[in-house]
C-alpha cells in the first residue's frame, strides 16, 4: 500500500507523520517527534523521527514532503489581465522580478489562481517565490537523513492546505483562519470557501511565552487586517494547531485579542486506529506534518517549490524498490494473456468440431460418402464432377427465341410484338400482322426449327379500329441436346446380367 511521509522541521524539534493509503481509505498510522540536538543537528533529528514512524519495517516511504520556512519565501497577491492566462508562467516571471528583493534567475516560484469573485478581465494570482539555494538546502537535509529526496517542498502556512479536503469545517464556512503556533514562528493561513487566499509567517512563536503573548496576538491581528485590506472577508472561526495549540488558555486569550471565536483544529476525517489515545488527542500538534503527507495523495495540493531546476525526478532506486510490485503485475498480465489464449483456442476447437460434423453430414447426403476432412471432401467433389460433365445450361433461351422469330418474319412483312413470355421452356407470343396468312407463315417457319416444339397458332382476332390481325402463338422451347437419357436403374442392370445364354438358346 502507498506510504507517505510528511516532515515538519521546526527550530527545536522535527515532527513527522506517516499516512497510508488503502482501498478507498486513508489512515494516519504513526506520528513522532525528535528533538534537534546541538551535536546531531537537523539531519539526525529527521533520521530519528522518520525511523520512529517507520518502526520495525524500516526502509522508506513511497514519497516524502517537507515545507520551507515561510520567512524565507516571498508571497504576493497579484491581479493580471485575464488574457495572460495562456502564458501565465512567462508573465508572472516579469511581474515577480520587480517585486522580489533578489534576482529571479536564482529563484523558483509556484502559483495558484484564486477562486475569488472578480471582474472577467482580471485574474487573481497567489504566487510564492524562494531562492533556489534555500529550497535545495531543505531538500539536502531530507536526502542526507533518509537517503530519499522529498517529492514536494511546501510553502510555510500554505502547507496546511493538505487538510482542506479532510476536515469539513475548513470549507463549510465562507472564511476561516488556521493559525499554526510554532516554536520560533507562527503561520497564518486564511481560507475562503475552502480555497487558500492569504498566508503569512510571523516571527513570533511559543518560545518566549507568556511574555510574548501580546506580541504574538498583535502579529496575528495584523495578518488578519492585511487580508482584509486585500478585499478579504472576516474569518468566521480561527482554528489553532501546532506545538502551541495545546497551551493552557491559548484559545481564550487569542479569542479575546482577535474578537473572533478560536477553537482547536478538529481531527481530519481519516482512519486514526493506528494511533494511541494520547497521540490522537495531541493530533493538532502534527497538523502541518499530516497536511504535508496528505498533499502527496493524488495530484497534491498547495504550493510546491520543486520547480524549474529543482523539479522532482524519480530515479532508478525508486524503480528498484517497486520491482516486486512490477513483477506481480507482470505475472497477472502474463496469466491473463495465457488464459485468454487458451479460451480462444478452446472456442476455435469447438467451432472446428461443429464444422467437421456439418461437413460429414453434407458429404454423406450429397456425395454418398461421409468425411470430416475438407481435402477429402474436395477430392470427392472432383470425382463427382468428372463423372457428370453435362452442361447444365440450356442450348436455347429467350434471346434465341427473339432471334428465331426475327428470322421468321420476312422483310416485306409489317410485324409488331405485343408480348413475348418465356417461362420454364414454355413460350407465348402475342403479335400483330397484316393478315391471317402472314401469321400462318410465321407459325410454319418457326415449326421447322428443331428447338421449337409443337408450334401452334392458338387464335387470330382482328385488331380494334384496324384491318390488321392479332395472333397468339404457343410452343415449347427445348433443343434435342437438352433431352437427357434416363439413367438405368440398378435393379434393371442386375436383372439383365442375371439372364444366362442357355435361357435364350432353349426356346
Amino acid at each position: 500500500m502507498p506510504t507517505w511521509i510528511g516532515i515538519d522541521i521546526e527550530s527545536r524539534n522535527v515532527a513527522v507523520a506517516l499516512v497510508r493509503s488503502t482501498y478507498r481509505k486513508l489512515s494516519v498510522s504513526r506520528i513522532a517527534t525528535a528533538e534537534i540536538s546541538p551535536t546531531g543537528g537537523v539531519v539526525e533529528a529527521v533520521r530519528v523521527a522518520v525511523g520512529l514512524v517507520l518502526g520495525e519495517q524500516g526502509g522508506a516511504g513511497d514519497a516524502v514532503a517537507v515545507a520551507l520556512d515561510g520567512r524565507r519565501v516571498a508571497v504576493h497577491n497579484l491581479r493580471l489581465p485575464a488574457a495572460a492566462n495562456k502564458q501565465l508562467s512567462d508573465v508572472l516571471s516579469f511581474e515577480l522580478e520587480a517585486q522580489v528583493p533578489f534576482d529571479l534567475d536564482g529563484a523558483v516560484f509556484d502559483w495558484s489562481v484564486l477562486d475569488r469573485e472578480t471582474s472577467a478581465s482580471e485574474l487573481p494570482i497567489l504566487a510564492a517565490v524562494a531562492r533556489v539555494e534555500d529550497v535545495r538546502a531543505q531538500i539536502d537535509i531530507v536526502r542526507d537523513s533518509i537517503h530519499m529526496e522529498p517529492e514536494r517542498v511546501g510553502v510555510g502556512a500554505f502547507s496546511l492546505t493538505g487538510l482542506i479536503g479532510h476536515i469539513p469545517q475548513l470549507s463549510s464556512e465562507d472564511c476561516v483562519a488556521l493559525v499554526d503556533l510554532g516554536e520560533s514562528s507562527s503561520d497564518v493561513l486564511i481560507l475562503e470557501r475552502g480555497s487558500p487566499v492569504f498566508g503569512r509567517t510571523v516571527s513570533t512563536g511559543t518560545e518566549s511565552l507568556p511574555s510574548s503573548a501580546s506580541h504574538l496576538a498583535r502579529d496575528i491581528v495584523v495578518s488578519v487586517a492585511a487580508h482584509r485590506a486585500q478585499g478579504g472577508a472576516v474569518p468566521a472561526t480561527v482554528y489553532l494547531c501546532g506545538v502551541g495549540a495545546s497551551a493552557s488558555g491559548a484559545e481564550s486569550f487569542l479569542s479575546s485579542a482577535l474578537s473572533l471565536p478560536v477553537r482547536l483544529l478538529p481531527a481530519p476525517e481519516v482512519d486514526l486506529a493506528g494511533l494511541s489515545d494520547s497521540e490522537a488527542s495531541n493530533l493538532p500538534r502534527y497538523a502541518k506534518a499530516i497536511a504535508l503527507a496528505l498533499s502527496l495523495a493524488g495530484r497534491g495540493s498547495g504550493l510546491n517549490l520543486r520547480r524549474g531546476p529543482l523539479v522532482f525526478e524519480r530515479g532508478f532506486a525508486w524503480v528498484r524498490e517497486r520491482i516486486p510490485t512490477l513483477a506481480g503485475l507482470l505475472s497477472v498480465i502474463l496469466f491473463s494473456f495465457v488464459f485468454s489464449a487458451w479460451a480462444r483456442l478452446h472456442t476455435m476447437r469447438a467451432e472446428g468440431s461443429a464444422l467437421e460434423g456439418a461437413l460429414a453430414s453434407v458429404t454423406q447426403e450429397v456425395l454418398g460418402s461421409e468425411t470430416r476432412s475438407a481435402s477429402e471432401a474436395q477430392g470427392l467433389l472432383g470425382k463427382e464432377a468428372s463423372l457428370n460433365d453435362e452442361d447444365p445450361m440450356p442450348h436455347a433461351d429467350a434471346f434465341d427465341v427473339m432471334t428465331r422469330l426475327a428470322d421468321a418474319v420476312p422483310s416485306s412483312m409489317i410485324h409488331d410484338i405485343e408480348e413475348l413470355d418465356v417461362q420454364k421452356g414454355h413460350v407465348l407470343v402475342r403479335g400483330v400482322v397484316g393478315s391471317i396468312p402472314d401469321a400462318q407463315a410465321i407459325q410454319a417457319t418457326l415449326a421447322e426449327d428443331p428447338c421449337l416444339i409443337d408450334v401452334k397458332l392458338k387464335s387470330t382476332t382482328q385488331a380494334v379500329g384496324s384491318d390488321r390481325q392479332k395472333y397468339l402463338l404457343e410452343f415449347e422451347l427445348r433443343c434435342p441436346e437438352d433431352n437427357k437419357p434416363s439413367p438405368k436403374k440398378k435393379s434393371d442392370t442386375a436383372a439383365t446380367s442375371s439372364v444366362s445364354p442357355n435361357a435364350s438358346g432353349g426356346r
